[in-house]
């Protein structure tokens, strides 16, 4: 028999499970089911519920294509609208104060993705940190990315940035409630991968996200992305046209279409954008003018982010794991030089004179991951560095098997040492022609800079800040070492380069 653990919170009592080392919460919803009237709102508050609320299992992950929410071979997590929730895993050992907690969010291009999965508890952090960990479900895709306010009416409202809500949302949750936990309100960490760590970055140009976290840590953020107000109606009318809806009966369609022909729809105006005009991603948070008023990078640029402590990096071989499996993204020399040719002038000579053996489909890929990772990041660095204190990092490492199979230290293999699950049978099979010594070093050092971050807002004494004149980057490989201004001659020949609009 399985021992639980009741909590109280604001909204009703909820009853996780209470393993060995840590206990567990399941799906605790930080908001109402945006179903029915409430499709395409604001996240509303929970209905308080009476008795005690079962949160040992999982409830849906967000809507999307089914395989988005695969938690293992043949295990799929269900998939609905009603998604709203977060999960919290805590060490069982007696602490003397409040712990710090660290909200991550997962990535998946925020079309795919759930806090389900199991590499995303936190276990090993939370244990090796003595931290609590929260992970959030949030609305992707088609219901949380796409910018439908242009058909409101009298009778519905629909609105922007749905997704980036549900982040506020969560993290408002996590200031009202994770004291019932053991955790400390007063110090939250943000950190993600990919989407995720575009998320991070999105809730620091937020301004109603003021206050509900302290530090944040950006894993390989896409970090442009997010369409204006004019791309994102334009994209909204291409989704409509994919779902066989008028302007006239937009709002109608919207609210009674079943979920999934709305997903599809959405995700075939994705599809054709992005194989139409490679290097923009038109379902992202939207530079509505008010929940997010502008830019991402411009606001880190001119300081109107939040001034907090941050850690963002990238990934050596970005592109690699898209060029085998995804052809979404530029890493072809066609649609590198497509990207480029868009945003006119001299980019497209200067950028690849910077990358030797250019149009080599090898070096096409490393140009392609770093135009959608490493080029906006560093804008980034720069700008947040003038006004908050700002580490960054480039992360060099891969196990033999992972260089062998042509990965190298590819898009979100951080995640395994990030989460300490290299001696996992996943980390044993990408170690399986050796590394694992390397692998399980680079994981300390990823949690122990990562941990020392949640507690106090500085990584290790050995990792200094960034600053634009120096530039010190920590390349985390085995052995790790820092670098000034790393690959300098590319750093300079994509300024100016940016993501092209919408046509």
């Amino acid at each position: 028999m399985v021992a639980t653990k009741d909590i109280l919170t604001a909204d009703g009592v909820v009853r996780g499970s209470q393993g060995r080392r840590v206990s567990r919460w399941r799906s605790i919803p930080f908001a109402a089911p945006p179903v029915g009237e409430l499709r395409f709102r604001a996240p509303q508050p929970v209905q308080p519920w009476s008795g005690v609320r079962d949160a040992t299992e999982f409830g849906f992950a967000a809507m999307q294509h089914r395989r988005g929410a695969q938690l293992g071979p043949r295990r799929l997590q269900p998939t609905g609208e009603d998604c709203l929730t977060l999960n919290i895993t805590v060490p069982n050992a007696p602490a003397s104060k409040p712990r710090p907690v660290m909200v991550f969010i997962h990535g998946g291009g925020y079309f795919i993705g759930t806090s389900a999965l199991g590499l995303y508890s936190g276990a090993q952090l939370a244990l090796r940190g003595d931290v609590i960990m929260v992970s959030m479900n949030y609305r992707l895709g088609a219901f949380g990315y796409v910018d439908f306010s242009e058909y409101s009416t009298p009778a519905h409202q629909f609105d922007t940035n749905l997704g980036l809500r549900d982040q506020v949302a969560a993290l408002e949750w996590v200031r009202r409630d994770i004291a019932a936990f053991g955790g400390d309100p007063d110090n939250v960490t943000i950190f993600g991968e990919s989407a995720g760590a575009h998320a991070v970055l999105a809730l620091m140009a937020t301004p109603t996200a003021a206050g509900l976290f302290h530090r944040g840590i950006s894993q390989s953020p896409p970090a442009d992305w997010g369409p204006s107000q004019a791309d994102a109606k334009l994209f909204a009318r291409r989704c409509l046209e994919k779902l066989g809806a008028g302007t006239g009966d937009a709002a109608q369609a919207l609210l009674t279409a079943r979920p999934n022909d709305i997903r599809r729809a959405v995700d075939r105006a994705v599809n054709d954008v992005m194989h139409s005009q490679p290097g923009l991603f038109p379902a992202a948070p939207v530079i509505d003018g008010d929940f997010l008023p502008q830019p991402i990078v411009a606001a880190f640029a001119n300081g109107s982010a939040h001034g907090v402590p941050l850690i963002i990096g990238t990934n050596r071989d970005e592109g690699a794991l898209f060029a085998r499996f995804d052809d979404t993204l530029p890493t072809t020399p066609d649609r590198m030089r497509s990207v480029l040719r868009q945003v006119g002038g001299d980019a497209e000579s200067r950028v690849t004179a910077a990358y030797p053996g250019f149009p080599e489909r090898k070096v096409a890929v490393r140009m392609g991951g770093d135009f959608t990772f490493w080029r906006p990041s560093v804008a980034v660095m720069e700008g947040h560095s003038r006004f908050a204190p700002t580490y960054a990092y480039r992360y060099d490492f891969a196990p033999r098997a992972v260089h062998l199979a042509g990965f190298g230290a590819t898009h979100a293999l951080d995640l395994i040492p990030v989460f300490g699950v290299t001696t996992t049978p996943v980390g044993r099979a990408l170690t399986v022609a050796g590394g694992q010594r390397g692998f399980r070093a680079v994981s300390r050092q990823f949690q122990d800079n990562w941990l020392a971050f949640a507690r106090s807002g500085e990584p290790l004494p050995n990792w200094p800040a960034y600053t634009e004149e120096r530039r010190a980057t920590m390349i985390i490989d085995y052995p790790s070492r820092v670098e000034n201004d790393p690959d300098q001659a590319k750093r300079l020949a994509w300024q100016g380069v940016h993501p092209p609009a919408l046509v």
